[in-house]
Parts: C-alpha cells; structure tokens; sequence
C-alpha cells in the first residue's frame, strides 16, 4: 500500500442509513451533531508524521460531544508538542472546533469567581474584533507604503526631482509655477535622466539614453526583487491566493504566512511593479493582509493554539487585503466569501466586514494617490447607458471568457513547462529574460510604458475639457457656442487614431507577456487587460438611438466592462466582482453591464474548462484540495476506492490488547502511514478505534521517561480493563486515552458521491470502511483525488501532491 497520510477524527455513525437518510446538506450536518460547513485538504505525500493529538469524543447519530471527556487526557497530563502539526499536514477540524468549545466553556465556567477570571472572559469575548482591527490597521497602513513607493520607483526610471529627491513625477511639478496646460507634467525641477548625464532634453540621443536607463532600472528592480525571494523568503512569489485557498481549506504550509514572507513580499511587490513587469499588485496585497493577520493571531491565545480559529482571521484579512487592493470593502467580503474561504460562520462576516472598514479607513487616511480616492483609477460616470448596448457588452464578456480560457491554459502549459524542464532550475535568469523583453518592448509605447494602475486609469476616464490626454484629442469649433464638453459629436483628430493603434499593440503585447510573467519568482498579481470604445454618431448602429449633440456612450464604461469581463474569464469570478468594480465606479447604474458581462465570461469560459486561475494553479502545484464547485457524477462505491486493493498487501491495524510496545515500534518504523486502526483481534476484525502515529509516538517516549517498568516487552493495552497478565510480565502500557473511540466510518456499499460530499462539508482525512462490523478498508483524502482524477480520465500520478 503507498504511503498515506491517515489523519482526522469522524464521527462514528451506528449505520449508513443515518446518512443517506438526510434529506439535505444542512440535515446531514445537524444529524452529526455539527454547524460547520467547510473543506480540508489531504497531507502531502512526501512528508510523514503528524502533530495530531488523540482526541476522544463520543458521538451518536443527533448527539453531542461528552463534555466529561478531556481532549488533552494523555497520560494523567498534556505532553509538550502534542496538539500542534507539522508542515505540509492538513488540521483536524473536528477536534480544533471541540477544543474551542471546550475552552470556552471552561472560561464560561469560571467567570463568577473573581473580577479576574470576568476580565480574562471579556478579553476572550473582545479578542476576535481586536486581532482583525490590528490586521485592518496593518494592512492599510502597508497597502499605503506599497502604493507610495511603487509610484516614486515607477517615476525613477524615466527622471528623478532635483528639488525634492523623495517626490514623484507629478508631486514635483505640483508647485512649479513653470507648467503649462498642454505640457503640465514637465517642469524645471524634474529632469529626465538624459537632462543629467548628457544635458539634452530632446533629440535622438536623449531618446537613446532615456530608453537605456528605463531598461537598467526596470532589470535592477527585478533582480534585486528575484533575489531578495530567493535568498530570504522563496515563498513571498506568484500571487499567493492559490496558497491561501489551500491553506483556508486546512492545509499546514509552515512560513508561508510567516514575518519573513511578509516584509519580503511587501518590499518585492514595490520592486516587482516599479521594474514594469505586466503583473498587479492586487493579489499580492491579499497575501500581505493574511501574513499580518496570521502574525497578529499570536498575540491572542484563542487563535495561536488553534488552527481552526486561525483561519477565521485569515479569512477577515483576506477581505482586508481586497478592500485595500480594489477600495472595495463590500466587496473585499465576498470575494473571501465566494473565492477563498471554505469554513464562512456568521461571526467571520462581520470580523471580515469590520477588517474591511479598518483598512480602507486607514488607506483613506494616508491617501497615497492625492486624490482623496482608495485607488489611483477610481472613476465615476453619470451618462446612462442604452439597451442596444447590452450587445456589445455581452462581445466584451464572450471575450473576457475567450480571453480568461485561453490565458488560463497558455499560463499553466508554461508553469508545467517550468516545473518538468532546466529552465525552472534558473528563476533569476528567467526573470532578467521576462524584464529585459518587458522593457524593451513597452518603453516606445507610451501606453505599455505606463504601470499598470495609470494605464487602467487612463483607459477608464471619460474625456472631458480638462483631458491632455491623446484619446481625447478630438478636433474642437472655437466658433462653437456651446461649451465644449457639451459637444460630443466633434471629429477625431489624428490623436485619437494614433492611440487606437497604440492600444491594440499594447494589448496584444500585455496578453502575450502576462502568460509569462505570471508565475515567475517575484509577487505577481493579474493585470487586467482593458477594452478601448470609439463610435460615431453616424454609424448605423447608433442613428436610431443617439439623438445629434446627444452623449450616446460612454467609451470609458466600455474600457471597465471590458476589464471585468476579462478577469472574470481568468478568475471565474461572480458576484464579488461585479460589487468591485461597482465599488470603483460609484454608480449602481452599470450593475447590469457589469452582471451581462461577467456572466457570459464565466460562461462562455466554463465552455472550455471549469477551472479558475487559482484551481489551476492548486492542481499543477499538487495541492490537496477538494474543490466545491466540482461536481462528482459516478456511480462507483466506497468498496471501489478504498484501500487495500486485492494486490495490495493486507492493511496495518493495532490490535486492542495483544501488541506489545517493540511490535508497534516495529510497525512504525517499517510504515511511513500516519495512523492505524485498533481492532479487537486479527480474527474477528471488529473495529474498536483510531491511533495516531504521532500520538503513539510521543506516548511511548514519554511512558519510558515517567514511568517505570516500561520495557519492549510490555503489552499495549487499548481497550477500557487491562487484561490479566502473568505476575512476572512487565508493567503494561494503557494507551486507550489516545484513542479516538469514534472514526468515522462508511459500509463498502456506500455511493462515493455522498462519501465526497462527507468529506467536503465535514472536513474529513480519511474514514474507515466496515462490513457488518467489520473493518475492510481506508478511505483518504489522496484516495478520492486520484479516483477523481481517473473518472476524469487524467493519470492519477499526475496530480499528487508535488
């Protein structure tokens, strides 16, 4: 039998029919005595051992656990690592949820006996709104310092300012009196880099020496952010949401979450974005958010000693982490609702909806854009939209979708590319390569050569008499007189024309060099590719509907639905993204739009594959991760899956009381599973429990350190009366306190589409499978993946857990 990592406590079920006699979801989980509704994931394959503690709870069908049974009862008293996990482990929901109980009550109890103990209550109650308030505070206050400094960093290589070395481009000419209206981003005291080394402020050699130090700053900035990952925290790479899903669904990934990664990634995502890589900053800021919500969880020891409370901080921060990275604190809370968190209580909405606030407030506060604004490209239109609109912003989601499908495969043909090939062995070189094409490429284009929020910002808004911008070059009537806004139906001048093609090279440009560049080992979020509407009055599709002299549309909303559309093709995102961008635009009017056109990208690229970006990358990084968007259709059986299959060799239980401490030491050492079944006896096979390996382990050290008479020779004993022994036999060992008396168990004639559904909404590890009483087999979480993978007719090897 291949290695597995046999870990969780069930719920012990007198017979299947209590299961399939549920008539829903939410029955199913009352039924077990449960209000949880959430997933784990499978440990990884290439580690063994777990920091698991023997739980003991006894449970029947509707019951509840025995409060008289202590979850720490392990030899009269809790032994030093017990109740932790080791990397690469996936937690015990159940038993993290018993534990909390259990100290609560036990903190309830205690309340009326002193002022004290009502204080340690009250700060018990307080701790959850103070451990997001921190994580608010936090990661407002580093999404400001990222979004300061990304843009001083992006200014620095194309010019510096003489009068004041720490201001950007247009901090520097805000109070020179020298600007002119046409030409208000130059100014004396901000000088080109070609002003400074060759004196020539025009001209083909200043030109030249401009685009040669964009091109050295742009390769510094990402060699010294490649390195920094490298050397100090190789986990502070790619965008992190993958991790995070995973890690929310149960999954242990030591460090990942750590201070290291966090001051890494803080500094590397500002290098990442100031080189000009096609990258975001928007996923990045989310791992940011979970990094000081999970350091600032230690400081409470409600969530430190327990990883299931952990999350429902994780959970809050990721809200945060939006909220700051969008100004979108609505919808911060639905995207950690509707794409990362998979255990959602009541309580974690409002913590999450609290975080929010906090960080957008903050954000707010520091106003790192000048603009009194949460992000540099917020918008606001007030022109209505026209019902003959609707089909062009079902194209734009028909492309967004085309657009997500394709990008989603092109990405992870490359990252699997990586992963199987030399080239992944050398990731600085292959971030000079990606930076060096980056850069080279987009300094000619004025469009490419913006960063990606004052591209998106420039495309999102609408023209107006202020505009210098190119897009708005349209030809104006002096004699007119109206004023000149009010004159939508003026020519396009050569500006306008010039920019369209820009624009189309510029996507095309983005789309290739974003395959590439997400995934390499610098923070890395998604750039949203932007849409560009240009129209006509006299075209015939706007004669019948757009009065001459009238606004008929507004090219700026075309840009935006095309923006939503797209990452929604990419993200398979709903609901959240539509509050986004509705966040950013400040009008309800365009939730329409925004619901046509994201929905038909998630159709349109549901057509080509269900996954997401993030799923993807879940599953080509081997993550054990059970997705609750999948859907399991087959009609196979719990016999069909589980383990040992006829070849293999028979499986390794414990038996109640005839094993002696050198035969289980023996057993561990020769096996690399994680935990064992206890039966009565090889003959009658009746299941009494479940062991840990872990558990067993540090038992039996600590029974040779504090117990005297424990040899190699001394009987084990799981069951509740230790059996008679010979007077001359050696003290014998009661382990039945490590036991979990209640496993969770299936028959093998159970549908294996109720033992998925088991494990997704209770957060299971394994479970045994029994006949008439009788233990046949084990089910894990890598057993359901594999067998996943082979109805979807994909090699089983192929998906495990690199």
């Amino acid at each position: 039998m291949e290695s597995e990592q046999l870990f969780h406590r069930g719920y012990y079920r007198n017979s299947y029919n209590s299961i399939t006699s549920a008539s829903s979801d939410e029955e199913l989980l009352d039924g077990a005595g449960v209000i949880m509704d959430f997933q784990t994931s499978e440990d990884d394959n290439l580690l063994d051992g777990d920091a698991s503690i023997g739980t003991h709870y006894t449970m029947t069908n509707g019951g509840s656990i025995n409060s008289s049974t202590h979850l720490l009862d392990l030899l009269d008293e809790p032994i030093p690592g017990v109740g932790t996990y080791d990397d690469f482990h996936t937690i015990d929901w159940v038993r993290e949820k018993c534990k909390d109980r259990e100290r609560h009550r036990r903190i309830n109890s205690k309340k009326k006996e002193s002022a004290w103990e009502m204080t340690k209550s009250l700060y018990d109650a307080w701790s959850g709104w103070l451990v997001v308030t921190l994580t608010g505070l936090a990661s407002g206050a580093l999404a400001g310092l990222i979004d300061i400094a990304a843009d001083w960093m992006t200014d620095l290589k194309e010019g510096i300012c003489l009068s004041a070395l720490w201001f950007n481009h247009e901090q520097c000419c805000w109070g020179s009196n020298e600007t002119t209206f046409e030409e208000r981003d130059k100014c004396p005291q901000w000088k080109t880099w070609a002003e400074l080394i060759i004196g020539q402020a025009e001209g083909p050699g200043s030109y030249i020496m401009n685009y040669i130090m964009y091109i050295f700053w742009a390769l510094s900035f990402a060699f010294l952010a490649v390195s920094l990952v490298k050397v100090f925290a190789p986990y502070a790479c790619g965008s992190g949401i993958p991790e995070i899903k995973t890690i929310l669904s149960g999954f242990i990934i030591r460090g990942y979450l750590g201070k290291w990664t966090l001051m890494i990634k803080t500094i590397t995502l500002v290098l990442a974005v100031a080189s000009g890589l096609s990258l975001g900053k928007e996923g990045p800021l989310v791992h940011v958010a979970c990094c000081c919500g999970n350091i600032f969880s230690y400081l409470f020891p409600k969530y430190s000693t327990n990883e299931a409370k952990k999350r429902e901080v994780l959970s809050a921060a990721s809200a945060a982490g939006v909220s700051v990275a969008f100004g979108a604190p609505i919808g911060g809370v639905l995207f950690s609702l509707e794409e990362v968190s998979y255990y959602f209580p009541l309580k974690t909405l409002w913590r999450s909806f609290f975080a929010a606030l906090v960080a957008a407030f903050v954000l707010r506060s520091i106003n790192p854009f000048g603009n009194s604004r949460l992000v540099l490209f917020y918008v606001e239109y007030h022109t209505p939209w026209y019902l003959f609109e609707l089909l062009p912003f079902i194209l734009l989601g028909v492309f967004g979708g085309l657009w997500g499908a394709f990008f989603i495969r092109a990405n992870i043909a490359w990252c699997r590319r990586r992963k199987l090939t030399k080239f992944g062995k050398y990731p600085v070189l292959e971030v000079i390569i990606v930076a060096a094409i980056t850069a080279v490429i987009a300094f000619p284009n004025p469009y490419t050569r913006l960063n990606t929020s004052e591209l998106i910002k420039e495309l999102f808004t609408d023209c107006g008499p202020l505009e210098s911008s190119s897009l708005c070059d349209y030809r104006n009537d002096m004699n007119a007189s109206k004023i000149v806004d009010d004159i939508p139906d003026r020519p396009a001048g050569t500006g306008v024309y010039s920019a369209i093609w820009q624009l189309c090279l510029a996507l095309i440009f983005k789309i290739i060099m974003t395959v590439f560049t997400f995934g390499i080992k610098v923070p890395s979020g998604l750039f949203i590719p932007s849409m560009l509407a240009y129209y006509h009055h006299d075209w015939f599709i706007f004669k019948e509907w757009c009065e001459v002299g009238a606004d008929c549309i507004t090219p700026g909303l075309y840009a935006m639905v095309g923006a939503a559309a797209c990452l929604g093709g990419v993200t398979r995102m709903t609901v959240s993204l539509v509050v986004i961008v509705f966040e950013l635009t400040g009008g309800l009017e365009y939730i329409v739009p925004l619901m046509a056109a994201v929905m038909t990208s998630k159709w349109v690229g549901d057509a080509f594959g269900r996954e997401g970006i993030y799923e993807a990358h879940i599953r080509l990084n081997g993550y054990p991760f059970l997705d609750a968007k999948e859907e399991f259709t087959h009609t196979t059986l719990a016999a069909d899956v589980m383990r040992p299959r006829r070849s293999d060799p028979p499986l390794a239980v414990l038996t109640q009381d005839n094993m002696t401490v050198e035969d289980i030491e023996n057993l561990i050492n020769e096996t690399s599973y994680n935990g064992f079944p206890v039966i009565m006896s090889k003959e009658s096979q009746r299941l009494v429990g479940f062991a840990l390996r872990r558990d067993l382990t540090i038992a039996i050290e600590s029974a040779r350190k504090k117990q005297e008479g424990i040899v190699g020779s001394s009987r084990v004993c799981f069951a509740q009366h230790t059996p008679s022994l010979p007077a001359e036999s050696p003290r014998p060992l009661k382990l039945r306190s490590i036991l979990d008396m209640s496993p969770f168990t299936v028959t093998d004639h159970t549908p294996m589409e109720i033992v998925v559904d088991i494990f997704r909404k209770l957060g299971l590890r394994q479970c045994l499978v029994t006949h008439n009483g009788r233990l046949l087999g084990i089910i894990t979480k890598k057993d359901i993946l594999r067998h996943m993978a082979q109805t979807a007719n994909q090699d089983p090897a192929s998906i495990m857990f690199n």
